[in-house]
């Protein structure tokens, strides 16, 4: 159901700013750290060289993309040279885009058809990374293009996470199912998707506690929670979507190989790209984990968070 709705917002929502323009005002940083690095490398030498190529595997890794991707990049780039020469800059970042835009869509992959619903979204990931508000806002978006959207408050071990999420549901109107902080989280969920039943809801979003991927009982709490929504929903929870700060860069990465060994992650929400100069990590997390980002956070506001859009994304990094 993801991308279905939310595959075209800009035909949607013509009288908001584009989704280029929000994602290129959100990655000024990286595109600023990673164009004045370009462009230093392409003031070195008149032609695109052995040389400049491995300052721009260089410049890659700087900006997050990561070592192995960063090589598997130059490597690529340096057969197409050994092919036909690499005219000038501006031919090299049309293939620097290309290159980087074919390992977004090659992990982009649809999001699962939900038949009969309630669609269920299970959001995970450590504390600190924006998860409780990225889930409200998530609300937001559905409410927003028409969906009936249901909140889970199944985070009942950080103090305040309950009440955190309460602020979101009223700023977004949308309805919420919780417990007293302590309280079990499969009763909480299992309470939430019966009422979804019941009032045809159309997308649970699920809170979970911030837990440390080293915690293996909670991550044994967050199973318990998946045969919960199956006695209810047999295929739920149908995305995995697990929160990640982009400002963490490589550790975030790490964060993604963990939980996805023990949580079954489907996809990347990458929240505070707007607060780093190192937003290559979304293409780090896609070619090495060969997982989709679904959603960026692009600010504070309700609004500010985004389908995640590859084309917008690269163009956003590399123009002028």
């Amino acid at each position: 159901m993801i991308q279905t709705l939310f595959g075209s917002l800009e035909e949607q929502e013509p009288e908001k700013k584009s989704i280029f323009e929000r994602m290129r005002q959100a990655v000024t940083r990286t595109r600023d750290s990673l164009g004045e690095r370009i462009d230093d490398v392409l003031a070195m030498t008149r032609t695109v060289d052995e040389s400049a190529l491995e300052e721009l595997e260089m410049s890659l890794i700087a900006s997050d993309i990561g070592v192995t991707t960063s090589a598997e990049i130059a490597g690529n780039l340096r057969e197409r040279a050994k092919r036909q020469q690499i005219r000038d800059g501006e031919e090299l970042k049309d293939l620097l885009r290309e290159q980087l835009r074919a390992i977004l869509d090659e992990n982009a992959r649809p999001a699962t058809v939900v038949a009969t619903g309630p669609e269920v979204i299970m959001m995970v990931g450590v504390n600190g990374t924006g998860k409780t508000t990225t889930s409200g806002k998530l609300a937001a978006l559905y409410r927003s293009h028409g969906k009936r959207a249901l909140l889970c408050a199944a985070d009942t071990f950080r103090a305040a996470a309950i009440e955190q999420l309460e602020i979101w549901s009223e700023r977004s109107g949308v309805e919420m199912v919780k417990t007293k902080q302590g309280g079990d989280p499969s009763a909480v969920l299992f309470d939430a998707l019966q009422a979804a039943k019941t009032r045809q809801i159309d997308v649970v979003i699920v809170d979970t506690a911030g837990r440390l991927h080293t915690k293996t009982g909670l991550m044994a709490e967050l199973d318990k929670m998946r045969r919960t929504a199956q006695r209810i929903i047999p295929e739920a929870p149908h995305e995995v979507l697990l929160v990640l700060d982009a400002t963490t860069g490589q550790n975030g990465l790490q964060q993604a190989r963990l939980f996805t060994e023990s949580a079954g992650v489907t996809g990347i929400v990458l929240t505070k790209l707007d607060g780093t100069a190192k937003g290559g990590i979304a293409v780090a997390i896609a070619r090495e984990m060969k997982l989709p980002v679904r959603f960026v956070g692009v600010g504070e506001a309700l609004e500010d968070l985004l389908p995640f859009d590859s084309g917008a994304f690269v163009n956003s990094l590399l123009e002028n």
